[in-house]
């Protein structure tokens, strides 16, 4: 079940009435009915892998706390078991694929099975937070639970578990387990975002992800064609990705949650490191805290400090898909990051400007201005390792010459990049106004903004309406 079809708003508008006309606890079990409807609505099996994942975690956590004394074997029965199960259906084939590659090139011609079984979505997401609960409690930093019921909703809870944002345990369960009830003002505000995120994915995502789709589709793109391509991948995959954040902490404030933010306008990002604090935040700080920094994280010298970023964006783009793309797009990633710290590192000191300077109050906007657009350059380039499966077509892409292309190409270009533009306007807008501003989302009253906002609902439900795009594409995160 997807959320921007029918099926979605009855049974929302549905699970809302019954939701809050029954108590905690008759809360609590509809949510797990509900989520695991959610589900399993298109495929039904998908269900066996969850629950199991969520029994496993849950008798390894309980484990942990009887039996202290062998809390690293409950611990290692949770990571087998769920890195398990995601490395199986997600990984098998790549390796397998890989495996067969590699004796073919050794002259043994054997081809290993594959498997024919549509990849569990949400396998990622949900196996990162189920996980997140049985290591801090492994860690001391959280209690088991001994209610099934409550862990089984933290990791199954509808809004968010398909393609996050993923929630940790210590932020998440405690508001599964306490009282809820129905707010005026989340209602109104949870609204708003699930409008917003409307407008995001059928609007904007869908209409350019057309466009990059097609360009794509060139068996040979010329350099103009071929980059107009990759900004439209670029504003589609962060429309519909955040799309989604925004349509699952709506639908949550209707139901009495609070998800954490999971974008903070990355395409205002000034450097590598700022980008990733802005950029799938919450999948961001799960490799922070449970890989990167148990590496060592910084500690240890720059080259161990190098060493632990690598192994942690090369683990984060394996993550993304059982592609080499994806690995080189979270290599790629990892040493922009490395390079920033070098330089910074190497910079001269007489070479930073300084504040009082005549004109530096000037010129510090501009400067601002160019390292968003010189940092928003290099995001591109990295989606385009993204969105460019086969290693072939992105060594092809990275040679094109910008001289080689015919008028018409760039003619072609320009007029695709500029449709790009005007369908991410509300984007820019948005990101500009919160960076001058300092200006989120909170829940604030007051019947002028109240009206702003009506109006703004208004708005978007008639660009819906009209400028809504005629192809349904899937939101591009549930292949992860």
């Amino acid at each position: 079940m997807i959320f921007h079809s029918l099926d979605f708003v009855v049974f929302f508008l549905l699970v809302t009435a019954l939701y809050w006309r029954l108590p905690q606890r008759g809360q609590n079990i509809l949510l797990l009915a509900a989520s695991y409807f959610f589900y399993g609505y298109v495929h039904p099996w998908f269900l066996i892998l969850i629950a199991t994942s969520t029994v496993i975690d849950y008798c390894a956590a309980r484990g942990m706390e009887a039996w202290p004394a062998h809390r690293m074997r409950f611990l290692l029965m949770s990571i087998v078991s769920n890195f398990g199960m995601l490395g199986f259906f997600k990984y098998f084939n790549f390796f397998a694929e890989n495996v067969g590659q590699v004796l073919a090139a050794a002259g043994l011609a054997i081809s290993p099975p594959l498997l024919r079984i549509v990849l569990p979505v949400g396998i990622s997401f949900y196996t990162f937070q189920a996980m997140s609960y049985t290591i801090d409690v492994y860690r001391g930093e959280l209690r088991a639970r001994r209610n099934l019921v409550d862990v089984a909703v933290f990791i199954s809870f509808f809004p968010h578990l398909v393609a996050g944002p993923i929630q940790r345990a210590s932020y998440l369960l405690p508001q599964v387990e306490s009282v809820r009830r129905f707010s005026p003002e989340k209602a109104r505000t949870g609204f708003l975002l699930i409008c917003w995120g409307f407008l995001k994915k059928l609007v904007i995502a869908d209409n350019v992800g057309i466009i990059a789709n097609k360009v794509f589709a060139l068996e040979d793109p010329s350099f103009p064609l071929l980059w107009a391509g990759v900004f439209a991948f670029a504003i589609q995959i962060y429309a519909d990705f955040s799309a989604y954040t925004d349509i699952a902490r709506g639908t949550s404030r209707w139901l009495g949650f609070e998800l954490t933010e999971n974008f903070d306008h990355p395409y205002m990002a000034r450097s590598p490191s700022d980008f990733w604090r802005r950029w799938n935040i919450s999948l961001s700080t799960w490799f922070r805290d449970y890989v990167y920094v148990p590496l060592g994280g910084s500690r240890a010298g720059e080259a161990v400090w190098a060493r632990n970023i690598l192994a942690t964006f090369l683990l984060s783009g394996l993550w993304h898909g059982a592609s080499w793309n994806y690995v080189l797009w979270g290599l790629y990633h990892g040493l922009l990051l490395i390079a920033t710290r070098a330089h910074a590192m190497l910079r001269p000191a007489s070479r930073r400007p300084a504040a009082w300077l005549p004109g530096a109050s000037y010129l510090s906007p501009l400067v601002k201005v160019l390292q968003i657009a010189g940092m928003f350059v290099l995001i591109n380039i990295g989606w385009l390792l993204f969105r460019e499966t086969d290693l072939h077509a992105i060594v092809r892409d990275l040679r094109l010459s910008p001289g080689a292309a015919s008028s018409l190409d760039r003619q072609a270009a320009a007029y695709l990049f500029l449709l790009t533009f005007l369908y991410s306007v509300p984007l820019w807008a948005q990101s500009i106004w919160v960076e001058l501003t300092g200006r989120h989302d909170r829940l604030t009253i007051g019947w002028p903004r109240v009206v702003l906002q009506g109006a703004a609902c208004g708005l978007a439900f008639a660009a819906i309406l009209v400028l809504r795009s005629r192809t349904s594409l899937d939101f591009i995160y549930f292949q992860f």
